[in-house]
Formats: structure tokens, sequence, C-alpha cells
């Protein structure tokens, strides 16, 4: 293609996008009219697009000649010309922007944790003799109160002896009895019989109580556990007879932040649930709290009591468990207000139409809003968008609101 054809194509081109940024922009004339175009060729390119642009120069101008006159019309000349040029040619235009009220949101009002349960009362017993097991009264899984047996040693041995004792302390007795009324023996043999009949009772005692230890009982309310022992099995008083839970109650142990060390007390209400019932809320209370924190782990252990009326609970589960406080509150924004500069984090808050930077210290981030520390409170504005082109002490437009210009250009 020949040299001369391409620049023509070029000029063509030049001329269209000219064009088409006067007419699309309307503030295009006024700035081509202050470069030094005249008004005419601009006003002939968009179609009197630029006829405020011109109107504002001819306003200027006007102005101008009043003032070297002397007059005190020039600066209501100026003013009228370059309030005409920028309602028809649109400058100086508030910056368009979308804003959120601010909220307000609590930290440090929640404690959750994860802890095991044990019953409230748990012992294992063992008897408290050697011996054989001679009968087993019970089975897995049953309730049984404090004192039931258990299960029996063999106590034939026992039996003898306590049945010897029985009839040594009545012969104790029945010579002690006859030295008292009998007026030939001295004082000492009198003191001598009540002696003999004092040790034959405690010998009894002792024997009887021998016997009752071959009865294995219960020392507190509860269920049964596995029975893992038989008839015939030779048992000392360190066997595991078997384990009793009082699951009536369970107690929860679980560790929180060293923050709450303070705040949780005795007696505050606690809430459980169980991976083996889901949707289960149970209710409980806190009935201890450590003295110390774990060095290691910046952790405090705590204990909750958590009630089992149903029998649905068992020893070893693990429970979520939840706690509430008052808190802490902070104003919350929406994620997209929040600004970066030099001096670090802010926001743009939104006061009578006019930006304003607001710096914020960023306390807590969630999914849907950020908790932040900084002189706003609840129903303040904030800009979330539109936010490239705003600075301080601009005038800004709030997307959905009425514009205050448009209303006026109508009425006059």
């Amino acid at each position: 293609m020949p040299l001369w054809k391409q620049l023509a194509i070029s000029i063509a081109l030049l001329f269209v996008g000219l064009c088409s940024w006067v007419y699309l922009s309307p503030g295009a004339g006024q700035t081509l009219v202050s470069m030094g175009v005249p008004a005419s060729a601009v006003a002939l390119i968009s179609g009197g697009g630029a006829e405020g642009a011109g109107e504002g120069q001819r306003g200027q101008g006007q102005g101008g000649q009043q003032a070297q006159s002397g007059g005190q019309g020039s600066g209501q000349g100026s003013g009228q010309g370059q309030a005409q040029g920028n309602r028809r040619g649109g400058g100086n235009q508030a910056i368009l922007v979308a804003t959120q009220p601010v909220a307000m949101g609590v930290v440090n009002d929640r404690l959750s944790a994860i802890g095991d349960g044990e019953a409230i009362e748990a012992v294992t017993v063992m008897p408290q003799a050697s011996g054989t097991i001679a009968e087993i009264l019970v089975s897995s899984g049953q309730k049984v109160t404090k004192g039931d047996v258990i299960a029996r040693l063999d106590r034939e041995e026992q039996v003898i002896l306590r049945d010897q004792a029985a009839v040594a302390l009545r012969s104790a007795k029945e010579k002690a009895e006859s030295y008292r009324n009998l007026q030939s023996f001295s004082r000492l043999d009198v003191l001598d019989a009540q002696i003999a009949e004092e040790q034959a009772q405690l010998q009894l005692t002792t024997a009887e109580l021998n016997l009752k230890r071959r009865d294995i009982v219960a020392p507190i309310d509860g269920i049964i556990g596995i029975v893992g022992i038989s008839v015939g099995d030779n048992v000392t008083n360190s066997t595991a007879i078997v384990s009793l839970d009082n699951r009536s109650q369970l107690l929860v142990d679980f560790w929180a932040p060293e923050r709450f060390a303070v705040a949780v007390r005795p007696g505050m209400p606690v809430e459980a649930n169980s991976v083996s019932r889901p949707g289960q809320v149970f209710q409980g209370s806190v009935e201890a709290v450590d003295s110390r924190v774990d060095e290691a782990s910046r952790t405090i252990r705590i204990r909750a009591k958590i009630d089992n009326p149903d029998d649905v609970l068992r020893a070893g589960m693990s429970f979520s468990v939840g706690m509430r406080f008052p808190g802490d509150s902070y104003a919350a924004v929406n994620p997209l207000a929040v600004q970066w500069d030099g001096e670090g984090s802010f926001v743009w808050q939104i006061v009578d139409n006019k930006s304003v930077k607001t710096r914020v210290r960023i306390v807590q981030r969630n999914s849907d809003q950020i908790l932040v520390e900084a002189q706003l409170k609840e129903g303040d504005l904030v800009a979330v968008e539109g936010l490239q082109r705003v600075r301080e002490g601009g005038t800004v437009e709030i997307a959905g609101q009425p514009k205050a210009g448009s209303e006026e250009v109508a009425v006059r």
C-alpha cells in the first residue's frame, strides 16, 4: 500500500477517535477548548456537545472584561459561566460510591472446646480377701445400689471360725457371771474373767468381719460393667472383679485458652454436644477450674458437670463444649471497605456526602465482616465500592440516592 494511503487512513482513524471521545465524554469539549482548539471547531465535531464549554469560556471572558472595567460583576460572570460549563460539560463531578452502614460485632463471647467425659463416680471393684469365686450375683449392664452383693467367695472356713468364736464368747460370759455372783473369788479373779469375756467378744467380731469380707459388695450406686470373672476363679485383693459407674451425671474435662482463665468461674452454664447424639444439646455447669495455666499449651483445664437423666451418655465419650460470655464490642464493616496505605489500614467514612479517611485497627477477620477498632459507631456509612477515585474530603454521590444537583437544574 502506498505511503500516502497509509497516512490518510491513520488521519481518518485519529479523527474518528477524536470525534468519539468528544461525543462520549462530557468534559472532552472543554478540555480541547482549554488546549487552544477553537470552540466552533469543537462544536462542529460534537454537534453542540461542547456548547457548555464555549459558554463557560465566554462567561469567563465577559467576567474578565468586567473586572478590567472595575465593575463588581467579574466574580458573578465567571461563576455563572463556570457553573453552566460544569452542568453542561460535566466538570468536577461527584464520585459515585456504594456504601454500607457500620454494624456492631462481639469477640471473645463464646468458648468452644473438645473434652472427654467420665462418670461422676467410677470404681473398680476388688475383693477384700483372697479366695475362690463361689457365686456371681450380677450381670453386665445391671443397675445396683450401694451395699448390693456382686459376688461371693468360698466361706466355709470363716463360718467355722465364727461359730468357734461364738462358743468361746458364751463360755467366757458364763464364767465371768459366776465369778461376779460368788463371793469366794477374789477381785483379781473377777477382773480376769471380765477380760477374758471381752477378748472372746473381740474374737467373735473379727470372725464375723472376715466372714463378711467374703461378700464382694457395690461401694456406690451405678451400672455394672462387663463381668470379667467366672465361678471357680481364684482371686486376691488386687484382682479386678468388675467396673461400676454412676453416670447419672458426667464430668467433662476440656482445655480453654488462657484468656478465659479469669472469665470462667464455677457454676457458669455449659452446653455440650456429643458425636453419638447429633443435634441434642446437654445442659450442665462448670464444676471446677484449675489453679494454673499449662506453660506448654497456654491453656487452662476446666471441668464441667453434664446432666444425663435419660442415661444416653457414656464415660469416655467426646464432647463439644460451648460457653457464652458478654464479650467485647467492636465496629463491624464489610471486608471490601478496608483499604491500606503506607500508614496502615483505613476505611472511607461518608459524612455529609464527603469522604473522610478513618484509621482502623483490625481485631478479627470473619468470612462476611471484619471487626475493627476505630472511631466508628453503629449506623455510620462507609464506602465499599467505587473506592479507586475517592480522595480525602472529596464529594461523593451515594448509589441509590437522588442527586441534589439534578433536582436543582430541573427547578431552574
